[in-house]
């Protein structure tokens, strides 16, 4: 299935810079997708032209917008006063079928506020979601929220559970995903009135719901999808990024003490580097917004050219797998089945 993607070319730290590098290495890899570049028309021509691309292209298109919404304008503000922002425009092709998907490095705010105004959420959804993959000894957890709710009620964790599970099974082609809430403990006792009622909703729902899960649990892949709100999900989601980089230093550090620590770095290159590509946060860089009527992508802001080029892929993937309609149809039966009881 060929897919078209809007990129929002101006978002992000470093905008042009590596969104547009980016979308012509995707092209390179994937020579069946189409890409839209939205922004500034005269700067993306002046990084096409300093990158040594041709201005026109088969397969990718420019589409000006006049406006660009900063990394740290208020949401209201962005929604209300840039309806011609590179953001918005990439988000509306996505509301008119111009593009299967829009991924963008810009303010998380305003994207998560003009999507939702912009797309609505899902019949059955009451919030939308922030979800991303993380490695684990297993192999990649799901977890949502991180970010997009910082007050959660229990329907709203149950629907997150729900989404999650359905994006898994969308994705990774994985019958009944097992689903843990994260808790300060496994008990069913642990937690506040929030988490526990939300555990007794998983409990009744048709989930493979494993139960409480904590912190370590999450790296260590005891479950498919780890669910939990959105403060809880960002904070955990930025200590494991610190924890990662901390491990990468003290190893860089060690290994350049002395020239008998060099030599042991030579001979343990390999396993260095398999162990770096396996933590390399870039792999997993592109967080969906799920529960909206279309796929957006949130590409870390200070993504390098790698990065924004997984978050491309993650969308294209989406919207390959067919992921909204799953989450659509998984939604709808779970409201029929809750009716009928």
């Amino acid at each position: 299935m060929d897919v078209t993607i809007a990129i929002d070319a101006m978002g992000g730290d470093h905008g042009v810079c590596v969104t547009v590098p980016a979308a012509i290495s995707y092209l390179q890899k994937y020579q069946s997708d189409k890409v839209i570049l939205v922004g500034l028309a005269d700067k993306i021509a002046e990084e096409m032209r300093t990158a040594g691309i041709a201005a026109v292209h088969p397969r990718l298109t420019v589409h000006a917008a006049t406006e660009v919404v900063g990394m740290d304008e208020q949401p209201q503000s962005a929604l209300r006063g840039k309806k011609d922002s590179s953001m918005r425009v990439a988000i509306n092709l996505v509301k008119n079928g111009g593009a299967a998907a829009c991924v963008s490095a810009g303010n998380t705010g305003a994207l998560m506020a003009t999507a939702r105004y912009v797309l609505k959420t899902l019949p059955g959804i009451d919030r939308p979601a922030i979800a991303s993959f993380l490695p684990t000894r297993k192999g990649q957890v799901c977890m949502l929220d991180l970010g997009a709710n910082v007050d959660c009620t229990a329907e709203h964790l149950l629907q997150f559970a729900l989404m999650g599970s359905t994006l898994v099974s969308a994705l990774e082609h994985r019958e009944n995903p097992s689903v843990g809430l994260l808790n300060i403990g496994s008990e069913a006792i642990k937690g506040n009135d929030v988490v526990k009622q939300a555990a007794e909703l998983l409990q009744d729902s048709d989930l493979n719901f494993y139960g409480n899960v904590e912190g370590n649990d999450i790296f260590n892949g005891v479950t498919d999808v780890v669910v939990c709100d959105g403060f809880v999900g960002n904070v955990a989601l930025k200590t494991a990024e610190g924890v990662a980089k901390m491990m990468g230093g003290f190893l860089k550090e060690g290994f350049s003490r002395s020239m008998l620590t060099k030599i042991a770095a030579v001979v343990a290159l390999p396993i260095l580097k398999a162990f770096k590509n396996r933590l390399d946060h870039r792999r997993y860089n592109g967080a969906s917004f799920l529960g909206l009527k279309g796929i957006v992508v949130k590409s870390h802001g200070s993504a390098d050219e790698f990065a924004f080029l997984c978050a491309i892929e993650r969308a294209a993937e989406e919207a390959r797998g067919g992921m909204l309609a799953h989450i659509s149809e998984h939604v709808e039966k779970w409201h029929h089945a809750r009716q009928s009881n």
